[in-house]
């Protein structure tokens, strides 16, 4: 049961990100009768992916490591710094960048900033769930 919990931390953390980029928040301005008040609510929905983020990742990076062992598990290895970079993004983007957009300053070059940021850890959470789900391999051959 626990070898499953990395794969569906993973898998909740791509799985948000996706849900709400590129369905929900499309969908809100394409949907509410003002793009402020869709701007508003992407605002606090991707606040709150932020904080999905924070935990996923926090998740992977505990349960990377093997249970009184000195060796990490064979997908932790390879995506530590997925998920490192991945964390990093979500933090910047909700601390540095989201305050320049709800302000309007320059908000052509802060959304192009903000889109390729949640782009980039789209693709680290991919990595990382895809890496989660391949098995590993026998302990005799590590």
């Amino acid at each position: 049961m626990v070898d499953r919990l990395p794969a569906l931390a993973a898998a909740l953390w791509w799985g948000s990100l996706t849900t709400i980029g590129f369905l929900v928040v499309p969908m809100l301005f394409a949907r509410l009768p003002s793009p402020s008040m869709a701007g508003y609510m992407a605002a606090n929905l991707f606040a709150a992916q932020t904080w999905v983020t924070v935990g996923c990742c926090l998740g992977l990076l505990l349960l990377s490591k093997a249970r009184h062992a000195t060796v990490q598990h064979a997908w932790a290895q390879s995506v530590m710094a997925l998920v490192l970079g991945g964390l990093l993004l979500a933090l910047v983007s909700q601390f540095g960048v989201a305050p320049r957009i709800v302000a309007r300053q320059d908000l052509r070059l802060w959304h192009s900033v903000g889109t390729v940021m949640f782009a980039v850890q789209w693709v680290c959470a991919l990595a990382v769930l895809w890496r989660t789900l391949r098995p590993e391999p026998p302990v005799g051959d590590r």
